[in-house]
């Protein structure tokens, strides 16, 4: 997947974990019976309706939202529970998250390619993220446009690419900041949870995410999204910088068995691609001119295509891969990804020659003198 789908994988893939503090979202309840009012606008539309999605009675129910031509709607729905809507617009391009309570009524107000800005009023969670995007506004408009110079193909060259995730890189780092502010302010808000969960699922910093759950109150840890976010701490412990390598037994594209234990005694880049990914393909390129120039005595390069559902690999020429090539054909479901919380690819890891650990998310055009480095 391209740099673009990671990013936005990533913060589609944070707001399905959205889903279930609906179960304990007592906070904003009120009494204006069964029936959730939603009406708003949002430009920049190219479609003539919005998606929504919500559970009702156990089941994922889908709405088309109809909107004028200046982007106004309006959306009525019978929740009998707590719930948690996503707004999909422009074919799902983007979206934006709803925390609704049966009896609310919610305005909605906002761009579809700004969505991180959308502005959702009318109880407090609702209110609370949106004071958070409000303080941030400069910040988030800026990463907005960011990603939609990488959809309008602005970045096609890797030139225009490296600067724009160093840019990228940077404001996030700043948006962390601002959230773990936000977080340590508010330790009583379930929206501190939220932020929490869009801004430090990151596995290559389990030490953050430990940190900012660790200013919650014990009622606001406690809700269902509370423990899931400590469980999912617990496991990026697992496969985080300095600790021991998570076993795996799989079979490379030969048939040979390959073990972690084999790997002892050298420094091991374990490289996760995918078969179809543009990018795969480019870090392949470089990490052939990397491996040329290291001393094959004291390294091995381990590549995983985790969405081999189709053998022999036939994307790549992997007959000129001088290394081990291995195809998981369980893909994002498999257990080597999870137990080294793989999140986008390429990716890649450096295992040192005693079995441990050593740096995750290593730039591929760094490898040889990151090893080096450690030697």
């Amino acid at each position: 997947m391209c740099f673009l789908h990671t990013l936005l994988s990533r913060i589609f893939e944070m707001k399905k974990y959205l889903i279930i503090i609906a179960l304990a979202l007592f906070l904003f309840s009120c009494d204006k019976g069964d029936e959730l009012r939603l009406k708003g606008q949002v430009t920049n539309l190219t479609t003539p309706y919005i998606l929504a999605t919500f559970s009702s009675s156990d089941t994922l129910a889908i709405d088309t939202i109809h909107v004028s031509k200046k982007g106004k709607f309006n959306f009525n729905a019978k929740i009998d529970t707590l719930t948690v809507l996503t707004l999909y617009f422009n074919d799902f391009s983007s979206s934006c998250v709803i925390f609704a309570d049966k009896g609310n009524d919610l305005n909605v107000k906002g761009d579809a390619n700004l969505p991180d800005l959308i502005q959702v009023k009318g109880n407090e969670i609702n209110d609370d993220l949106s004071s958070f995007k409000e303080t941030n506004h400069d910040l988030l408009f800026q990463r907005g446009e960011l990603y939609n110079n990488f959809r309008s193909g602005d970045a096609d060259n890797a030139v225009n690419k490296n600067e724009l995730k160093t840019q990228l890189n940077s404001l996030n780092y700043e948006l962390t900041q601002k959230a773990e502010e936000f977080v340590k302010g508010h330790p009583e808000k379930t929206a501190s949870l939220i932020i929490i969960n869009n801004f430090f699922r990151n596995p290559d910093n389990p030490q953050a995410l430990d940190r900012v759950l660790g200013y919650l109150n014990k009622d606001i840890l406690s809700l269902p999204m509370g423990l899931s976010l400590k469980n999912y701490s617990e496991k990026l412990k697992k496969s985080a910088e300095g600790m021991f390598m998570p076993y795996f037994n799989m079979k490379d594209i030969n048939g040979k068995e390959i073990k972690s234990t084999d790997l002892r005694g050298k420094h091991t880049i374990l490289n996760f691609l995918s078969s179809t990914d543009i990018e795969s393909r480019e870090t392949v390129k470089i990490l052939k001119n990397e491996y040329a120039s290291l001393n094959k005595d004291s390294v091995n390069f381990v590549s995983i295509y985790i969405d081999s559902d189709i053998y022999p690999i036939t994307n790549m020429e992997n007959d000129s891969i001088p290394w081990t090539v291995i195809p998981d054909k369980k893909g994002w479901a498999s257990e080597m990804v999870k137990s080294y919380n793989v999140p986008f690819v390429p990716y890649n890891i450096l295992i040192s020659p005693s079995g441990n650990i050593q740096q995750r998310n290593i730039p591929t055009q760094e490898v040889k003198e990151i090893i080096k480095d450690k030697d």
